[in-house]
């Protein structure tokens, strides 16, 4: 549950740059938004497999 709440904060804390980003058309804020992303995507696979290691551990 750790890493979950790893990723909501991830994405809550790329929010004020997704909006520079978006509305006032800021590269630097989109530079970070992607980087965000990535951590996003690495984090997203981590919390897959601990799922899936967790459900096969159980059978």
């Amino acid at each position: 549950m750790e890493k979950f709440n790893q990723l909501k904060e991830l994405v809550a804390s790329m929010e004020a740059d997704a909006e520079k980003f978006y509305n006032k058309n800021s590269g630097a804020a989109g530079t970070r938004v992607r980087k965000a992303l990535q951590e996003i995507k690495t984090l997203a696979q981590e919390i897959r497999n601990e799922v899936t290691e967790i459900k096969n551990k159980d059978k």
